[in-house]
């Protein structure tokens, strides 16, 4: 292999494993295409895909008499080249079983893929294994997509839950993790109507479904991988039983048996503990042994079952401060914490991109409509804007826009529910602007903690803000000063 080929491949490979929502993969595409952002993605795509196949057709039944290193890059060429080739195949897989329900059905391409890994030297296991594979990747993105939001934090949410299902390094995942995924548990994190539900719905509808062949289709549907339940709505009294089951004549009233969640969860799939700040000590010490020990029994049973599921759980109370009372046990936390993700408040995200609103807007009226239209989303932009209150904190977040949406839809009009404690009143950053207590030195540094917040690099601000790194540091150990409330005394 050329030094030329070989970089060209290490590119492909770079591309291949990049967060598809991230800035990096954007960049590896441009560069190696060549073609400016202003292109659009499907001619981008259309170009690496034509230079792929070019490449890859070139060591087609050669590919054994290239040294191990080289082989390695030619094998992920035909891996980029299959996926990409087969995305509208898979795509139209996912709308079919969505709307099929818990039913597998057939996978109509498969036997074109295996057929197009095999003729480019890969074994029939290995092409068994990348459909599965190559499956996982597209539900991935076909979920986290409906996340709709170009804002800074809404973007990074999109990276975040990437990362959850595929880890920030997708070869290690393929390599070694892609079945043990059931140990990496989360905790979703976000006021009322953020859309928690959504984002652990994105996680646990993309776990890795293997490919039965005997069937010709997924061994199951993703459609019931996912299964959620909100703990609030139970009494003590009920709630193990609909997390654990329970059988006939358990208690009072358990007149047959009935099975919980854990009960019913795919091996393949996750629960949704939604509302997890509600629930006792004593469920949470219950809870924990399921999650540690990986089995549970029946309420009013002796006999264990096993649970080969993820936990997401979620919550919009503060769970530092939960702990700091005793109401939520600390090795409960520690043993959901493996990653934390936190959703924006529809406020946050209105404020970092003036044009968020259209944007969820246009995705909301198609759901409610059944159709597209971009002049009624204008319209419904404006009417809010002009007739919000300033200041206002959009309490019930995502799930009150669409409300304000159905009302206005009705009668033009929307009822807006400032509380008391917000009613006429500014943030303490406008509370300060207006009342001129801030040096533009000091406003600079609040922009600089601002983007600090959401990249979580000091490089990354440097980046934006065309500042080198110490001072970036300087201006956000200023801004923390100023948070604190030492600046303003």
């Amino acid at each position: 292999m050329l030094i030329e080929e070989r970089e060209f491949f290490r590119k492909i490979k770079e591309a291949a494993f990049a967060n598809p929502f991230g800035l990096e993969r954007e960049l590896v595409d441009l560069e190696i295409s060549g073609l400016e952002q202003t292109s659009g993605n499907e001619a981008i795509l259309e170009k690496l895909m034509t230079e792929v196949e070019k490449r890859i057709d070139g060591f087609k039944g050669k590919s054994k008499a290239l040294n191990s290193d080289d082989r390695i890059l030619f094998r992920y060429g035909v891996l980029f080249y299959a996926f990409h080739l087969f995305c509208n195949a898979y795509d139209d897989h996912i709308t079919q079983q969505i709307q099929n329900g818990d039913q597998p059905i057939e996978v109509k391409f498969a036997r074109d893929l295996i057929g197009l890994l095999v003729e480019y030297e890969f074994s029939q296991a290995e092409a068994l294994k990348y459909l599965s594979f190559f499956f996982q990747l597209r539900r991935g993105f076909y979920f986290i997509s409906g996340i709709i939001g170009k804002s800074p934090s809404v973007k990074a949410l999109r990276q975040a839950l990437w990362n959850n299902i595929f880890t920030y390094d997708v070869s290690l995942y393929e390599h070694f993790l892609w079945n043990r995924m059931e140990d990496f548990s989360t905790i979703i994190l976000g006021k009322t109507g953020t859309g928690k539900g959504m984002a652990a719905a994105a996680i646990g509808r993309s776990g890795h479904i293997p490919f039965n062949e005997k069937t010709g289709c997924f061994s199951d549907s993703f459609a019931r991988t996912f299964l959620s339940i909100n703990l609030s709505q139970y009494s003590e009294h009920l709630i193990e039983s609909e997390l654990f089951g329970h059988s006939k004549g358990a208690f009072t009233g358990a007149i047959g048996n009935h099975r919980g969640v854990f009960s019913r969860c795919s091996p393949h799939g996750a629960i949704f503990l939604d509302e997890i700040g509600e629930i006792s000590t004593t469920v949470q010490i219950k809870l924990l042994k399921v999650i540690q020990e990986r089995v549970f029994s029946q309420v009013g049973s002796h006999e264990t079952e096993k649970f080969q599921g993820r936990v997401i759980a979620a919550t919009n109370q503060p769970l530092q401060k939960l702990r700091q009372e005793g109401k939520f046990r600390d090795d409960f936390y520690y043993r959901l914490c493996s990653d934390t993700i936190e959703l924006p408040s529809l406020k946050q995200r209105l404020d970092e991109y003036p044009g968020e609103m259209k944007e969820i807007l246009t995705a909301m009226l198609q759901r409610i409509l059944g159709f597209r239209s971009k002049s009624l989303a204008r319209e419904l932009t404006d009417q809010i804007r002009k007739n919000v209150p300033a200041g206002y904190q959009w309490p019930g977040n995502i799930r009150e826009l669409e409300q304000c949406v159905r009302q206005m839809l009705l009668k033009r009009t929307y009822t807006w529910e400032q509380s008391k404690e917000t009613q006429g009143k500014l943030s303490d950053f406008q509370q300060h602007v207006m009342e001129g207590k801030y040096s533009a030195t000091q406003l600079l540094s609040i922009y600089c903690f601002h983007l600090y917040q959401i990249h979580g690099t000091y490089e990354k601000v440097a980046q934006t803000t065309k500042l080198d790194r110490r001072t970036v540091k300087k201006h956000i150990d200023l801004a923390e000063q100023l948070e604190s409330g030492a600046m303003l005394s």
